[in-house]
C-alpha cells in the first residue's frame, strides 16, 4: 500500500505530485496484473497539510480511474475528511461514506 507523507502543503504539493504519479502508475500495474481493481493510499501519517492535499488526492483518484481502478484511501485524518466536505469534494474520495451518512 502506498502511503502519503506527512505534511502535503502547497510548497511541495507539486513536488510531491511528481513522485506520487510515479509511484500510483507502478502500483496500478501491479493491482491490474493481480487482476485487482482497488489501489490502496494509506493517508494516516497525514499531519500536516492544506488544500494542496486535496488536489493530490483528486489528481490519484483521476489516474486511478484511467488506469481502470478505483483509489481507496484508508485512514485519512478528520480535519482533511471536513476538508473535502467543505470543498464539495467527498464523494469523490470517500462515496461509501457519503453515502452511508445520507442514508
Amino acid at each position: 500500500m502506498l502511503k502519503l507523507p506527512g505534511s502535503v502543503l502547497l510548497g511541495n504539493a507539486a513536488r510531491l505530485w511528481t513522485q506520487l504519479e510515479a509511484s500510483l502508475q507502478a502500483e496500478a500495474a501491479q493491482v491490474r496484473s493481480a487482476a485487482g481493481s482497488r489501489l490502496r493510499l494509506q493517508a494516516g501519517g497525514l499531519s500536516e497539510f492544506d488544500s494542496s492535499a486535496l488536489t493530490l488526492l483528486l489528481q490519484a483518484a483521476r489516474l486511478c480511474r484511467r488506469e481502470g481502478l478505483t483509489l481507496e484511501v484508508h485512514e485519512p485524518p478528520a480535519k482533511l475528511r471536513e476538508l473535502a466536505r467543505v470543498y464539495g469534494v467527498a464523494e469523490l474520495l470517500w462515496p461509501e461514506a457519503v453515502q452511508s451518512q445520507a442514508a
